[in-house]
């Protein structure tokens, strides 16, 4: 099995914890983080606010670009991903 850096990745993808200290991780940390290892897209699907949250066009360890959509959008993944997500089943994941 070879490593590959994460450069390599297209998008990163994560559903919030339900631990609240890791959820918060995940909405303010981990965008910076994929953003400074140069992951072009990060999606965020966060329980707590049953939001899809697409982060785009990392520069200087930043996303320059967010979209947030209620569960039940259907959201554009752009380049160099290019799908179309249809987030409406996720609303039969929350509480």
């Amino acid at each position: 099995m070879s490593v590959q850096e994460p450069g390599a990745a297209l998008m990163a993808v994560e559903v919030t914890s339900w631990d609240s200290d890791a959820a918060q991780r995940d909405r303010v940390d981990k965008p910076d983080g994929y953003a400074a290892a140069g992951i072009p897209v990060y999606v965020l699907v966060d329980r707590d606010d049953c939001t899809v949250t697409v982060f785009t066009h990392p520069e200087d360890g930043r996303y320059r670009q967010q979209l947030n959509q209620p569960f039940g959008a259907t959201l554009d993944i752009p380049e160099p991903v290019n799908i179309t997500l249809d987030t409406e089943p996720l609303k039969e994941f929350v509480d």
